[in-house]
């Protein structure tokens, strides 16, 4: 006998390591195609849901502000994609201007906007590759719930599925009202 759940819970993570392989090879032909910086933009999103309609309102802010912010800097955008798919929104620019700094501007708008915590602004090099936050000096992500470094939450599964999208919503409630 197949267990349905379990079915299920395995199609949801095909259908997401197919979505994160899918976006790395659009990235690949960006930085091939272009050979300037990428911005790839995605949402944190503990759960089996990924594409839902606040989330469609989160990433929708995360557009404007980036969008913004590129026209106000006046940095030229050479091409922007945005996609809605079940596995999540997601977002691509490519940029003529230094990784570096697009990483720093954008690691400052995650982290004082009020909705920044669910925003994940990758930025890709076509010579060095990802430009992370250490490169910058600054410490990695924070976890959504006891605000500790991320990685070690998800790698020893500190905090429960529902403590997890417990914050998401709070972020999302707080970061509209």
């Amino acid at each position: 006998m197949i267990d349905n759940g379990h079915a299920e819970l395995s199609a949801r993570l095909q259908a997401q390591l197919t979505a994160k392989e899918q976006r790395a090879a659009r990235q690949q032909e960006w930085l091939q195609r272009y050979q300037q910086p990428i911005i790839s933009l995605t949402l944190v999103t503990p759960g089996p849901i990924k594409n839902h309609a606040r989330y469609q309102n989160v990433i929708g802010v995360a557009l404007r502000m980036a969008d913004h912010w590129l026209r106000e800097n006046r940095w030229l955008v050479i091409d922007r994609v945005v996609r809605f798919a079940a596995t999540g929104p997601e977002a691509l620019w490519c940029v003529a201007h230094p990784a570096v700094e697009i990483k720093a501007q954008l690691a400052t708008i995650e982290q004082t906007h009020p909705l920044g915590r669910l925003w994940d602004f990758d930025v890709i090099c076509p010579q060095a590759g990802p430009v992370g936050r250490q490169s910058l000096n600054q410490h990695g992500r924070r976890c959504l719930v006891c605000d500790q470094p991320a990685l070690v939450c998800i790698r020893s599964r500190q905090h429960s599925a529902t403590e997890l999208l417990n914050a998401v919503e709070k972020i999302i409630n707080d970061g509209f009202a």
